[in-house]
């Protein structure tokens, strides 16, 4: 065993994280849906979301069979969702392939839409025990540091040198423990700002701490300014106090969820909304909502009319419902789209 999983390991017994709601038990389908949600996701963050779909879908076969608005609505807020949508289709493929569970073959495992090499081989390890690496933002973190790497960790030569120092690391022995444990590292100790290095099991023989490089490493993605994007909103409720929700395109921002009808600017979104409903008068505009995506931020100006009178002529567009509080709440909607319409009292 190397100096590093032991380190690791003996620092897990101590001090790393065992409560956690999918360690009990590890079954296999439990450590897949808490890894992707992971992703990109603190564990704080995930706990309730976690416990709250596999309270709902407690099997994977119960996640293939549920409709995907039922899997976004539990995602709602999670962000990124494609991960839902990939959790969603590589559900029914495991039902139709491999007799409803995931396989423990590593390829077939790894060529699930949304796993891939490091999620898979934190599946095997943690659910099965088997050995091996795994390479997630927190473990790219911890060895970029321990070994010196410079350059961004998403380079491929760079993350090539640390999947071979994952793979030279990687016990073949409690294999469960150690994934969590370097995972926890990254999380708990080894941050991305003011890391805990007096804490740190592996400051010893960390390059990064013995040559104060632990602010430069890992280094970051080469920045480029983020493109803004504008849009307006179009919040239309009729006297019942439902609202108009329209299904986004399958490709695009907020693919495939419902969200509130778009328009290019005030005049148009006037205009589309007359197509809609019967409008009493003059749309008020609520503040702005400023978004981040990965790649643009989006200010996006809601509009919003009152005691409207929908117009029968939309009724068979199966992309348009009118949706009451309840019924919206059961539909994946993008979070601040969510957050807007809780909050739409405060403008009546």
């Amino acid at each position: 065993m190397s100096t590093l999983a032991a380190r690791l390991l003996d620092w897990h017994d101590a001090h790393g994280r065992h409560d956690l709601p999918w360690q009990h038990p590890r079954a296999p389908y439990r450590v897949w849906i808490a890894e992707v949600m992971l992703q990109q996701t603190q564990v704080a963050t995930v706990i309730p979301y976690f416990l709250r779909f596999v309270q709902t879908l407690p099997t994977l076969p119960d996640l293939a069979a549920a409709d995907e608005d039922r899997v976004l609505a539990l995602w709602s807020g999670l962000g990124y969702y494609r991960r839902a949508r990939f959790l969603h289709r590589a559900a029914r493929i495991c039902v139709e392939r491999h007799g409803g569970e995931l396989p423990r073959d590593f390829d077939a495992l790894a060529a699930l839409p949304g796993i891939g090499r490091s999620t898979a081989g934190a599946i095997l390890a943690q659910a099965h025990g088997l050995r091996f690496p795994i390479l997630d933002g927190n473990v790219k973190r911890v060895l970029a540091r321990y070994h010196g790497e410079r350059g961004w960790p998403g380079a491929t030569a760079v993350e090539k040198r640390l999947w071979a120092h994952a793979e030279s690391h990687t016990p073949r022995a409690r294999l469960a423990d150690y994934t969590q444990a370097i995972m926890d590292l990254g999380a708990t100790v080894c941050t991305r700002a003011q890391p805990r290095c007096a804490a740190c099991p592996l400051a010893g023989d960390c390059v990064a701490h013995r040559h104060g490089l632990t602010a430069e490493l890992p280094q970051a993605r080469p920045s480029k300014p983020l493109p803004q994007r504008a849009a307006t909103l179009l919040l239309l409720r009729d006297r019942d106090g439902r609202v108009l929700l329209e299904r986004r395109p399958p490709q695009g921002v907020w693919a495939g969820l419902w969200s509130l009808p778009q328009a290019d600017d005030a005049d148009a979104a006037a205009r589309q909304a007359g197509r809609y409903a019967r409008l009493p008068g003059a749309a008020q505009p609520l503040p702005t909502l400023v978004h981040a995506f990965t790649h643009f931020r989006l200010h996006a100006q809601p509009l919003a009319w009152r005691d409207v009178s929908p117009l029968p002529a939309i009724a068979d567009n199966a992309r348009l419902r009118w949706c009451t509080r309840a019924e919206a709440a059961e539909l994946g909607l993008p979070a601040p789209v969510r957050r807007l319409l809780e909050a739409i009292e405060e403008y009546a």
